[in-house]
């Protein structure tokens, strides 16, 4: 009998849409469970020793952290999404761990304080982005051709753009050509769309607003405009 794969999720975790993203680019049969990770259950405390989603439950076991989650997805199913040389493959887990720490300047970012603070986040982004471009193939992938585990760390992380954007201009991709470009086509692929439920969007600018800074401000400027228009 087949061992029962579960991945014990929260609907805005960057960190469990690249395994969710992992898990449908192998094609591996699983179930999906959402918590509130603002009312964590006890029977999700009992399987996350942090407290942290994700968590991928293996028949009997629980497997946490995303990184040591996406190796032990690479050992032991199909399609792999890591190159086969050796040294490729240190370097493709290197810009892995860059995208993490995106992700901590983009949790920077939307808990900025005031627009000045905003300001030089967006700046520091924009550099982030301008020293990964230089690192990029010529794509439509991280690495060309062949979809890799780097492609499903930054979906998550480019997702969050789509709604930056439509709070002001800040930057963040200008002068660039390849980096947008990547972006583009991980938002165009149905594994990373499927990533996220529909309602991602507005569970999303909720989580914005509550930060209580300066793009929660932004959102509520914008809907005040949106409803003086309507």
């Amino acid at each position: 009998m087949p061992t029962t794969i579960t991945l014990v999720s929260h609907a805005l975790c960057p960190y469990v849409q690249r395994i969710a993203i992992a898990l449908a680019e192998k094609g591996v049969a699983h179930d999906r469970v959402t918590v509130d990770l603002a009312h964590k259950p006890d029977w999700f405390l009992a399987i996350s020793p942090l407290g942290r989603a994700p968590v991928l439950k293996v028949g009997n076991a629980a497997l946490f952290e995303s990184s040591s989650i996406l190796e032990y997805l690479e050992e032991t199913q199909p399609n792999p999404l890591h190159p086969a040389d050796p040294v490729e493959r240190a370097r493709h887990r290197a810009w892995i761990g860059f995208g993490s720490e995106t992700l901590n300047d983009i949790a920077g970012f939307y808990s900025a304080p005031d627009e000045a603070v905003l300001d030089s986040k967006a700046a520091a982004l924009h550099a982030r982005f301008r020293l990964l471009e230089a690192h990029l193939s010529r794509g439509p992938w991280f690495a060309g051709e062949r979809f890799s585990l780097v492609d499903a760390v930054f979906a998550p992380v480019f997702r969050y753009f789509e709604i930056f954007e439509r709070l002001g201009d800040f930057g963040f991709f200008d002068g660039l050509a390849k980096a947008p470009a990547w972006r583009a086509a991980l938002a165009a692929r149905p594994t990373v769309r499927d990533a996220v439920a529909r309602d991602y969007g507005d569970h999303l600018a909720a989580f914005l607003c509550r930060r209580n800074g300066a793009l929660a401000r932004r959102i509520e400027i914008n809907s005040a405009r949106e409803r003086l228009s309507a």
